[in-house]
């Protein structure tokens, strides 16, 4: 299921999405594997039916999406395969008028499968230039809980692939099980090397976990939610102008929120923190990114010229790539 076509839409809601379509805005909250349509997957598994591919698609809370997470990445067997969900990846966003994007790979899932990372960082950055119309940047993801050693090996990878497109380095997985101190001298190495800091914060753990990220130097906290119960929180975030890449759906999916309702992304722009929103894994969220922002406009109140703050926010919050 996805929203881009607008079928399911009523004529407001088709409205906002032309609207949002029109807007110059980037995509920088998403992940490669995550974007992985089940009609994909068949292309890359014909023995496979969509309705197998679409039961593995179903999971109840965190610790549920990310065994299908899981599910979804071992299905990737080639560099080929990759390339295949680049392409679809980068169709979707000729469709939503993304010009710019950071993408998400899960590298600490490849080197954990016991794949090359090298290769599958070529291909990506080859079909990308398939997309003259879309400025890819590419993010490579540590896992928290696989610890620093495993870590040391992505953010190596990421040094050496600059020329191919990487721009930043991250770390996801489970924030709880693999604290950000562990990383610290890795984000030290990763700056030094001109790269990008991101990470994944706030989103299933508290505030501590945010200012943790912080700490070791990270430049934009993925989701960042739990910042809304630490006011001292939300006054360096907005003055030190630090983003939280906000996935309003991927949250009440995953059981980080209990509602769209309940969200706070509208009392953290209210607070004056920056936000730039992102989808995060859209195949396993029902979502695209022209959803995301008929979301901020339907249920959280934004306006069109907040609409197009967000957009510019997109846009103003990337990370350098290097020419």
């Amino acid at each position: 299921m996805t929203y881009y076509s607008g079928e399911h839409l009523s004529d407001r809601e088709t409205s906002t999405q032309e609207f949002v379509r029109s807007l110059a805005k980037a995509e920088l909250h998403i992940h490669l594997e995550g974007s992985v349509q089940p009609e994909t997957l068949r292309e890359i598994h014909p023995s496979l039916t969509l309705d197998e591919i679409r039961a593995n698609f179903h999971y109840n809370g965190f610790a549920g999406f990310l065994k299908t997470y899981v599910w979804v990445t071992k299905q990737l067997h080639s560099p080929e395969a990759y390339a295949l969900a680049t392409r679809r990846l980068l169709e979707s966003f000729e469709r939503q008028n993304v010009s710019y994007a950071e993408v998400t790979l899960s590298a600490g899932v490849i080197l954990w499968k016991q794949e090359k990372l090298e290769p599958v960082i070529e291909a990506i950055a080859s079909e990308a230039r398939n997309f003259p119309h879309i400025r890819v940047g590419w993010i490579l993801d540590a896992i928290r809980q696989f610890g620093a050693e495993q870590a040391a090996r992505v953010f190596a990878v990421a040094r050496e692939c600059r020329m191919l497109g990487v721009v930043a380095i991250g770390i996801g997985g489970d924030e709880e099980r693999g604290p950000a101190s562990w990383f610290e001298l890795l984000y030290e190495q990763a700056r030094a090397a001109g790269l990008g800091l991101t990470c994944h914060a706030g989103e299933v753990a508290g505030p501590a976990s945010v200012w943790d990220a912080l700490r070791i130097g990270a430049q934009r906290i993925g989701h960042g939610i739990r910042s809304l119960e630490d006011p001292n929180l939300l006054s360096f975030l907005r003055d030190r102008d630090i983003p939280l890449e906000v996935c309003p759906s991927s949250n009440v999916c995953t059981g980080a929120v209990p509602s769209l309702r309940e969200h706070p992304i509208r009392k953290l722009w209210d607070a004056g923190v920056p936000v730039v929103l992102g989808t995060d894994d859209p195949a396993l969220f029902h979502t695209d990114l022209l959803h995301e922002y008929t979301l901020a406009a339907d249920i959280f109140g934004f306006s069109r010229e907040e609409l197009k703050q967000l957009a510019a926010n997109s846009l103003l919050y990337r990370f350098p790539q290097r020419q």
